[in-house]
């Protein structure tokens, strides 16, 4: 079934093969993330239509991360995870750690309304002012 979906020819848009491998949620945000420079091919800055080949190298920033990856496979639909991953070889930078954002702000479960005193503290730990 996956045979069906493949490009034979040489070429596909790059914000339709960005899209159909899963890396943006819509076209739309493929073709965006295009148009403000946050996509590169081979280190070049493209425009949606720009075509991709089996060997490239796309850089994408999209959702505050970096992803690298080089196209092994061309789809013209989108098709499942499973047969998505198999299009590309990901060498991306791995994730921040999420726990340095979580450590802010917990309160102890069952301690209640925070104080004024605390609201600030917490405010002052966000990087957020007083309010005007």
């Amino acid at each position: 079934m996956a045979a069906e979906h493949e490009q034979l020819g040489g070429t596909v848009r790059v914000d339709a093969w960005i899209w159909c491998v899963r890396l943006t949620k819509s076209r739309s945000q493929a073709a965006t993330a295009c148009r403000a420079g946050h996509v590169k091919v081979n280190g070049e800055r493209v425009k949606p239509a720009q075509a991709v080949k089996v060997g490239d190298e796309v850089r994408l920033v999209h959702a505050g991360r970096e992803r690298v990856v080089v196209i092994s496979r061309l789809l013209a639909k989108r098709v499942g995870a499973p047969v998505a991953v198999e299009a590309y070889v990901d060498n991306s930078p791995p994730p921040p750690p999420r726990t340095d954002a979580l450590a802010l702000g917990v309160r102890d479960r069952g301690a209640g309304r925070p104080t004024k005193r605390d609201r600030r503290e917490l405010e002052r730990l966000h990087g957020r002012g007083p309010r005007d």
